[in-house]
Order: structure tokens, then sequence, then C-alpha cells
């Protein structure tokens, strides 16, 4: 909006994408510093009693009763008010990741309204498993075809990027690809966000990840390995949003969190991720980038699997972990909440730091 004006006035600095994503990281911030406290407060009268916390959590856990949730409201309008403002109008893709963001975060609030309404404090006290299975699965066929609509002509339709230049048509094939990315980033991040200020730390070394193979996408010559893709061009508004947006969060949420994040904030986040993610063709580069979130999530589905398969080969049923996800096993061994968010942000860092040597030499 704002970008389009000013070009059309003659001001052609605004043609940057620099200037796109560091004109919308100053406004997420601002907002989230301005509108933080208020909507803070905001939320803690109307939700009353916060989110309830699960019985499955260690016992530390249980001071966090009263908490409000469901700050990833705020944390989405921060995203998109400042890309409609910022990114090119026409371009396709800022649109396409801003869709990922509402419709997952949109998903995320009706599960954070069932829990904070029925007060459960249950693990299953959201929404069901099918529900989420069949929403997330269309969106995500709904995403998949307007990225492949963004694909310029020398790309193969429906096709995965790999590594060292690697082009692999899948066909229908594209679609089940696309959910374990898109899908499995929401899972990710919803599982991640477990501890105050977790999944903003480790969030935010995935998003400098994205941000240096947009750059790459968006000139010839800058990364042999990176794709070039012209339209891409219209995400740095977006991620330069979802920067600002993330880390103005994390100046409420660090410990002791004044709000937490909820579904509707770590959801949005994730879906935003993976689609961000398969409009660069950087799919394999952001499943490494966010490595420690894929490990809390596998560390999840092999406690699930282990018990069940256990329990009826033998009737009762054993865990690998103490408890699950990850940062649950190492709270029982006794490491504090402080200890673990930045060891694991540290591990980010650390995998991140792989994901730009493969962007650089795969």
């Amino acid at each position: 909006m704002l970008t389009d004006f000013f070009l059309g006035a003659g001001a052609t600095y605004f043609a940057s994408g620099w200037m796109q994503f560091a004109a919308a990281f100053g406004a997420a911030f601002m907002i989230m510093l301005l509108l933080g406290r208020p909507f803070v407060r905001a939320m803690r009268s109307i939700q009353k009693k916060g989110q309830p916390i699960s019985e499955n959590v260690p016992a530390a856990h249980r001071q966090k009763s009263g908490t409000p949730t469901m700050g990833g409201i705020l944390i989405v309008l921060a995203i998109v008010v400042p890309s409609v403002l910022f990114m090119p109008m026409q371009n396709p893709t800022g649109w396409i990741a801003l869709l990922a963001l509402v419709m997952f975060g949109a998903l995320g609030f009706a599960d954070d309204y069932k829990k904070v309404r029925s007060q459960s404090k249950k693990a299953s006290n959201g929404l069901s498993p099918r529900t989420r299975l069949i929403a997330e699965a269309l969106f995500v066929v709904i995403l998949a075809w307007l990225v492949n609509r963004t694909m310029p002509p020398y790309i193969p339709e429906l096709s995965l990027a790999l590594p060292f230049g690697i082009i692999l048509p899948l066909g229908i094939l594209y679609y089940v690809f696309a959910y374990f990315v898109i899908c499995g980033s929401a899972n990710a991040t919803n599982i991640t966000d477990g501890l105050d200020g977790m999944l903003s730390k480790l969030y935010l070394p995935v998003l400098v990840v994205l941000v240096v193979a947009l750059y790459g996408a968006t000139r010839i010559g800058f990364m042999d390995t990176v794709m070039f893709l012209p339209s891409a061009s219209g995400l740095y508004a977006v991620l330069g949003a979802a920067f600002g947006a993330v880390l103005g969060f994390l100046w409420y949420n660090c410990k002791p969190a004044s709000i937490f994040m909820g579904d509707v904030g770590s959801l949005a986040l994730g879906g935003f991720m993976g689609t961000v993610a398969m409009l660069l063709k950087s799919e394999i580069i952001m499943g490494v980038a966010a490595g420690m979130m894929v490990l809390i999530l596998l560390s999840s589905m092999i406690q699930t699997l282990y018990f069940k398969a256990t329990r009826k080969l033998s009737g009762t049923g054993r865990r690998v972990f103490l408890r699950a996800p990850l940062h649950h096993h190492f709270e029982e061994l006794g490491w504090t909440e402080t200890k673990i968010v930045e060891r694991f942000f540290i591990m980010s860092v650390l995998f991140s730091g792989l994901a730009l040597v493969l962007l650089k030499f795969a």
C-alpha cells in the first residue's frame, strides 16, 4: 500500500526489499511494544482464569496458572498490518504467506477459545485431532496450489528442490509433501511453545535463515545453490514484520511470562514458516534450521508410539523420556526453565548455522 504509493510518487528507494523489510520490522515491533501492555490487561480481564494448565506437565508449571493466553492474536495483527502497508500489493507471494498465517491462526484461536472456555486441565481439552487434521489438510491443499502458481516457468510444476541443484518432480505427491512441510511446521511450533519465551527464541534463528534464502532467491549470483525466484521479492516486508512481531512478543513472554502465545500464535507462526519455505523452494533448508523444533516434535511422537506399542505387547506402557515433549524431560531431570530455554536457543542457532552452510555450498 504505502510502498506502491511512494513508488508512484517517485521515491524509488522503496523498491528496495531491504527498505520494505526495515519499515515492516519497525512497525511490527512498535505495535508489539505499544499495544502489548494494554493487550495483556485486556486478555486478563476477558479470560479471568487465563489458560488452564495441563495435568500432563511438570508440577512446577502449576504456578503459571492464571496467566492469560491468546497473545498470538497480537502477533498476527502485528505481522498483517505492516505487511499490507509495506509489501508490493501486486505480488502474490506476500499474500500467500499472510493467508497461511491467518488460516492457521484462526484454527489456533478456535482451539484456544475451547480450552479457555472449558477450563479443563486435560491435554485433549482443545479441538479434536480429527477436526484439526481435516482443517489443516484443507489449508495445505489451498496453499500448495497457490505456491505452485507463483513458480517461474523454468521450474517444473509440483516439484521439490533438493540440495546440489537437484529438482525432483513429485506430481500429485507434491501435496503430500506440502502437508508434511506446512503441517509439520505448524505442529512443531505448537509443541515447542511449552516454556516461557522458548518458541520465540527458537523461531528467530530460523527467520534469519529464511531471510538469507530470500536474499539469495532474489539476487542472481549471490548463491549458486539457490534458485532465482523473482516473485519472492514480495516476502521482504512479510518476513520483516514477522521478525519485529516475534521479537516484540518476547518482551512480554520472557520468564516470567505476562502472557502466553497460545495455539493462535504457535500454529500461525508454524504454518507461516512452512509456507514461506515452500515459496522459496527451501523446504529442506528450513527443516535443518528448525532442527531443534523437529527434535521436540519427534520426542513427543516417539514417546506416544513407544508407549502404545509396549502397552500392546506387554500390557504395560513404557516411556523413552521421563516426560514428553523433550523440554519437559529435562525439567524432570532438574534443569531450570531458563537453562532449558537458553540451551535450546544455542542449539537452534547451531542448526541455523548449518542451514546457512548448506545454503551456500549445497
